[in-house]
């Protein structure tokens, strides 16, 4: 691992947010020679942003493998950290939920945890059994609306 400190776990969990969100200059095009119009600015890359992930910040703090952060983030001295950035990864893949095309953000959020049913409103907790009874002694039929008892 590439910290010993709380303090540098956080700046590296930092420093890979601020890798992955690219690397980029604006290009100022400059008008041809007599002619005053505006160009824009162009923003080119030189390093393409890349998607937040697990693993990804695992490489990047230089762990092994995924074991080794799961146990730090459920009982090491840098489990809030870790919760943190495993947060502010699934913040990135929520956001993703408000695109057309939010499959990958689904599946992501799902092996991170998330589930897609309300578990108080499950189907499941419904009666398997449906008892039915006739009586035979029904009350009369309402001539009105009048008649009706709620």
């Amino acid at each position: 691992m590439y910290f010993n400190t709380t303090h540098q776990l956080d700046s590296l969990i930092d420093a890979y947010f601020a890798h992955i969100a690219g690397e980029f200059h604006m290009d100022e095009t400059t008008p041809a020679k007599g002619r005053k119009a505006v160009t824009p600015s162009q923003k080119i890359w030189t390093r393409l942003p890349e998607p937040p992930t697990i693993s990804g910040l695992i490489l990047f703090l230089g762990m092994e493998s995924r074991e080794v952060f799961d146990k730090q983030e459920r009982r090491g001295k840098y489990a809030a950290a870790l919760k943190r950035a495993r947060l502010r990864i699934e913040a990135e893949y929520e956001k993703k939920l408000h695109q057309h095309t939010h499959g990958g953000a689904v599946f992501a959020l799902k092996n991170l945890g998330w589930n897609d049913k309300d578990k108080s409103d499950s189907y499941d907790a419904l009666p398997k059994t449906l008892k039915i009874s006739i009586d035979n002694n029904p009350p009369p039929i309402a001539g009105t609306e009048t008649e009706v008892a709620l």
